[in-house]
């Protein structure tokens, strides 16, 4: 027997939830269906979980820290099994909000499972038979592992399992320099494990311009953190301590008790039987759509992860808000109109939103472009949190800012009254002369504006 909604989602990360309380509110009946965790990627084993880890090492180094302050805590150690449990009762809390929210949402039928299309309208799950009149496609993204020589030989982690450890690695080797890694990487070393990353490319961070790649592996050697770069020839075996990665040949191995891949995502599109809906995926597996988010199928939407215009929670939930405002509220979003934005959790974190200076460069636009270093900022100085610095580009012609980079104390909030702006496709002297609070991080970024020089 076939079940007939009005919509079915696929996958309860951050847009289904939301969105199938605007169908439902709307009238609509709604069908969501998971075959995992309701919560999905950020609640369950992204954002939640690893901020509040971040949290708990930060809280380790502050104490470790505490005579530069005048405050004697004595030797600091850190019981990772209750670091453990705080993380997964923060995690389950969450989860049980959102699950309540959707079992209890009047026209949403939960349905648990996995769903695979058998034509362009309709699923099977397991045994049910699901047929909707519209379709989204919600239905996030997975590890990578790479195909690395000796991998099948050794036990491995990936951000989802290294969630479940409740002892201290005593020498974590991570394969990845991007986000996720360094995260983990300088999360693990506060709490006192030893500590290397091992990245293929010749910095860390590659997305980012090099005087930030090269502040952020300052940040993480001063504490301690090994970082192996051009590992272009990575191979790992066991080992005495559990493994032994060889970064290239020629290369002294590196003996680790536990290794972590953090080389990239892909999206869970694999396994859908895209191909009986006609639904396009493009040459990494992701999902094809349109500004609007429709697939190549007329009644069909991708959000999230799966549609490779963005991976965090943030791009995710405006996702939803495209498609909601597009069919419920007459209001023609669009995936083009959004700023690209997001952090990197390391301390100090990363705040950034729309260009880098390399890519401003690299389009030929004539530019001007202003930076601080953190230690000229009195809030950094007072906190005794003085890494990194404040860098803005801005267009010479129309004013208005191009992109911006905050890496410090407080970075991933400063951000946003930049990212506001350009929104708003103000010129930079709108918040240049604004007055701001002192003393804070955000009250120097009309002064970094009133300083700007031509981009060479």
């Amino acid at each position: 027997m076939t079940e007939h909604f009005d919509a079915i989602i696929v996958g309860a990360g951050q847009a289904g939830p939301s969105l199938a309380g605007r169908l439902t509110a709307a009238g609509q009946s709604v069908a969501i269906v998971e075959r995992k965790l309701i919560g999905g990627t950020c609640v369950n084993n992204g954002c939640i979980p690893t901020k509040t880890l971040v949290a708990s090492a930060y809280a380790a180094h502050l104490a470790r820290r505490g005579s530069e302050y005048g405050v004697e805590v004595g030797p600091v150690s850190v019981d990772m099994t209750k670091v453990k449990a705080r993380k997964d009762k923060i995690v389950l809390t969450d989860r049980a909000v959102v699950e309540d929210w959707l079992e209890g949402m009047d026209g949403c039928t939960v349905v648990r499972g996995h769903a695979r299309f058998t034509d362009p309208h309709t699923f099977m799950v397991d045994e049910r038979v699901l047929s909707g009149d519209r379709i989204f496609l919600n239905v996030g993204g997975r590890a990578m592992v790479p195909d690395i020589p000796g991998l099948s030989d050794v036990d491995f982690l990936t951000n989802v399992s290294i969630l479940e450890l409740n002892r201290l690695p005593t020498h974590l080797v991570i394969i990845g320099g991007s986000y996720i890694a360094l995260e983990f990487a300088q999360m693990y070393r506060r709490f006192g494990a030893e500590v290397t990353v091992v990245e293929r490319g010749p910095r860390l961070a590659p997305r980012e311009d090099e005087d930030v790649s090269a502040a952020i592996e300052e940040i993480l050697a001063a504490e301690g953190i090994q970082i192996v770069l051009g590992a272009d020839g990575v191979r790992v075996a066991k080992g005495d301590k559990g493994l032994r990665l060889t970064p290239r040949d020629g290369a002294a191995p590196i003996e680790g008790s536990h290794l972590l891949l953090a080389v990239g995502r892909r999206p869970n599109t694999d396994d859908l039987g895209l191909a009986a809906a006609g639904v396009q995926t493009d040459a990494c597996g992701y999902i094809v759509v349109d500004d609007q988010l429709k697939t190549s199928v007329e009644h069909i939407w991708a959000m999230g992860d799966c549609n490779g215009k963005g991976a965090f929670t943030h791009t995710s939930y405006n996702d939803f808000e495209i498609a909601a405002a597009n069919l419920l509220d007459n209001d023609p979003r669009r995936v083009s109109d959004r700023i690209p934005t997001y952090a990197l959790y390391i301390d100090p974190p990363l705040g950034r939103a729309g260009m880098s200076v390399d890519e401003v460069r690299m389009s030929g636009r004539k530019a001007l472009v202003g930076m601080r270093p953190m230690t000229k900022i009195g809030r950094a100085v007072e906190k005794g949190e003085t890494q990194g610095f404040m860098k803005l580009v801005v267009d010479a012609d129309t004013e208005e800012i191009l992109g911006a980079a905050v890496l410090g104390v407080g970075g991933d909030e400063v951000i946003h009254c930049i990212l506001d702006i350009m929104s708003a496709k103000a010129p930079y002297t709108t918040l240049a002369r604004t007055m701001h609070i002192h003393p804070t991080v955000s009250e120097l970024i009309p002064t970094t504006l009133q300083e700007l020089s031509p981009l060479d």
